[in-house]
């Protein structure tokens, strides 16, 4: 057992059950305590999506020396460990995601992808072969040797503080719980879905090469993490939301640094890639759904009408496969009304399948 990681996990988590709920009905949570949990949250939140993750896991952008030391305090926040050794986790599960070198591997079950395998430790332990860029980084070195002390300071003692300034020693355990120990307990259920839930619940629309999938209602609570399965077909991309609706804060918030001057070389898959993505994934689908026609369903007049329209729809997006293919060997960028009607035409097959797929269900239904 990996004891001081376990009795912290599950002490933090019992204190939030408990001790919390009992201060908020014995001294009540003004608006105050809520400012300071919901102003540390998103410092934390982002510190982990932000930076331990596109930053540096995945060097998706470049940052200035302030958004790194912000990143590198409030990520020690999060009781998450050190940025070299959270994005050493993380190059392995993206190295060997769904096998067994995967540190959190969906395989072994949900328990252990969202917090299990922080329970045990591994034997051998890990090299950080991994993360040689990191560990020649003053100030992830710095992080990685005062770690505990950053995290506790940070992580427990601001809260605290702030509680103090506010209402005294009722504010300052007021702080504690809620601003510490409740915000340290849901910023890491946060990065443990997007472990476990993110490869369970959700769309494949790029890839179904792992488990990883795309949950509109993860990324709600997770800064846009949870569109998992774009970001493990483009790891590399700083954004993992890449649809305008689609909610990414991280994202934005990338964006604005660059805006600002503190962030640079934004790095982004061209859209033709993305598109052919799609294509593959839709393509897949739909012939894997006609494979599991039968040939007694197909003797259905009415059903033979529809499988074979999805047959055509399915044939013409080869068209479109091919010159979108054509274009990224050549280097080219479509204009913007190719792209759009390629566009029209996936989500033309996606729709038809759809039907199709509840026609057979209704049929077997009758």
């Amino acid at each position: 057992m990996n004891w001081p990681t376990s009795i912290f996990l599950i002490s933090t988590f019992i204190l939030a059950l408990t001790a919390m709920p009992a201060y908020a009905f014995f001294y009540g949570i003004d608006w105050y305590q809520w400012t300071v949990f919901f102003g540390l949250f998103i410092a934390t939140g982002l510190s982990v999506t932000l930076g331990y993750h596109r930053l540096y896991s995945h060097r998706a952008f470049q940052a200035k020396w302030p958004v790194r030391l912000f990143v590198l305090l409030f990520g020690a926040a999060s009781f998450e460990g050190s940025a070299i050794s959270w994005v050493s986790d993380h190059r392995y599960h993206h190295k060997h995601v769904d096998h067994d070198e995967d540190p959190y591997d969906i395989r072994k079950g949900f328990f252990h992808a969202h917090i299990g395998w922080l329970l045990v430790k591994l034997q051998p332990v890990r090299s950080l072969d991994n993360v040689k860029d990191l560990l020649s980084d003053p100030l992830c070195r710095w992080q990685n040797k005062y770690m505990v002390p950053l995290a506790f300071l940070v992580g427990f003692g601001l809260p605290t503080a702030l509680g103090a300034l506010h209402a005294g020693w009722i504010g300052a355990l007021g702080g504690f719980l809620v601003g510490g120990v409740t915000r340290v307990v849901a910023v890491q259920q946060m990065t443990f879905f997007i472990n476990s839930l993110c490869h369970m619940v959700g769309d494949q629309p790029y890839s179904f090469r792992c488990t990883a999938r795309d949950s509109w209602i993860m990324a709600l609570f997770t800064f846009g993490e949870g569109y998992h399965n774009f970001h493990h077909e483009f790891q590399h991309d700083y954004r993992n939301g890449v649809k305008p609706w689609q909610w990414d804060p991280t994202k934005w918030t990338i964006w604005l640094l660059n805006r600002i001057g503190l962030a640079s070389n934004l790095r982004r898959v061209p859209a033709e890639r993305i598109l052919l993505a799609e294509l593959v994934a839709a393509q897949s689908k739909i012939n894997s759904h006609l494979s599991r026609i039968s040939a007694q369903e197909s003797m259905c007049r009415i059903a033979a009408a529809w499988h074979e329209c999805l047959r055509q729809v399915a044939a013409s997006l080869s068209a479109y496969r091919e010159e979108l293919s054509s274009a990224i060997d050549e280097k080219k960028r479509l204009s913007q009304e190719a792209l759009h009607t390629i566009r029209q035409e996936l989500q033309l097959a996606l729709a038809q399948l759809k039907l199709d797929m509840k026609l057979d269900v209704g049929r077997m239904a009758s």
